[in-house]
């Protein structure tokens, strides 16, 4: 699950969003803030987002692939941003240069908001900024995060994390997770919704990195063969749904049916469940104006004290909370179609 632990929504100083670059960059990091935040998109209004390429090294950037880009400038731009987004680093045992430590900090302490890619999170960990708060990385990276910085407390089973200022994320796609999140807290649900829509990719995802590790592409034919019992535990989100009734409506035995449903989600029946009626409910209190109770009870989770704590046990906000960040003004709706 993603994971918001802001106490505060900690606005950012003005709209400039500064990518970094550097020499060995990655581009698929690098792309998704561009692809977020550095494109047109006049749809929006005007008060979308202001967009640079900052460099953490002199002259001609190189990235991993050979290509070669020139770019708006150096560190100085960085003082200016409201967002700066680091998409990777190096490797985790390259050295951050002591120019962009201090630069970072500066720009943090001026209420710059810092975002990490994937391995970029080795990049805020140098500057100290992370000490004592949670932040995530890739799961290849999780272990060596700890190892290197102690006083971080690292989160291993997220796709990103949100502490106000900082914010981290997994690996590199979960740079639009993490992307998108910040647009929905910036300019609200819809014009989160629009730019998934532009990118075909969900608004939200559910779960965290551990899906990935195992299986991380499910095979066809066991997604296929248990279809129909998405769609069934989809439509009585409120069933009891045990283990044995499900196997039966596959013709699988229990051991079998729990090792496909494995294969194919990453996850058990029960807590697949559960991330559907939260998925269903959050777009309930996003878009619609049906209270908490009723909320509770057509997501299938039988009371509002059950559906209270299950919310804030897996996103760490309230229903009530979450609907006041995230539910559709009526602004939100006439600036974005």
């Amino acid at each position: 699950m993603p994971k918001d632990t802001a106490s505060t929504l900690c606005p950012p100083p003005n709209s400039l969003v500064v990518a970094l670059a550097y020499d060995g960059l990655c581009l698929f990091e690098f792309g998704v803030a561009v692809e977020l935040f550095g494109l047109p998109r006049p749809e929006m209004g005007s008060d979308w987002y202001d967009f640079a390429i900052a460099s953490a090294d002199p002259g001609v950037i190189r990235s991993t692939a050979g290509l070669r880009m020139e770019v708006d400038g150096g560190l100085d731009l960085l003082q200016r941003a409201g967002t700066i987004i680091v998409p990777g680093w190096r490797g985790a045992d390259t050295p951050v240069p002591k120019d962009l430590i201090d630069t970072l900090r500066c720009a943090h302490a001026n209420g710059a908001r810092l975002l990490s890619i994937c391995s970029g999170v080795f990049v805020l960990a140098a500057t100290g900024l992370l000490d004592g708060q949670q932040a995530t990385t890739h799961w290849r990276y999780t272990d060596k995060l700890s190892q290197m910085y102690p006083r971080i407390q690292v989160v291993p089973d997220v796709l990103y994390i949100d502490t106000g200022q900082i914010l981290t994320s997994a690996g590199s796609a979960a740079g639009i997770d993490l992307g998108l999140h910040l647009i929905r807290r910036d300019k609200g649900t819809a014009a989160a919704n629009t730019v998934a829509r532009r990118l075909v990719v969900p608004a939200h995802r559910n779960g965290g990195q551990a899906q990935f590790i195992e299986a991380s592409v499910p095979k066809p034919h066991e997604s296929e063969r248990l279809s129909p019992i998405f769609d069934h535990m989809r439509q009585d989100l409120g069933g009891a749904h045990s283990i044995e009734a499900l196997a039966a409506r596959t013709g699988m035995s229990r051991r079998t049916f729990l090792r496909r449903f494995k294969t194919a989600t990453g996850t058990t029946p029960a807590k697949w469940l559960l991330a559907e009626r939260l998925r269903i409910a959050r777009e309930h209190l996003e878009r619609s104006e049906r209270s908490i109770d009723d909320i509770a009870h057509l997501c299938g989770f039988g009371s509002p004290t059950n559906f209270r704590h299950h919310f804030r046990k897996e996103l760490k906000t309230s229903p009530t909370a979450y609907r006041r960040q995230f539910g559709r003004s009526e602004q939100q709706t006439s600036r974005v179609l």
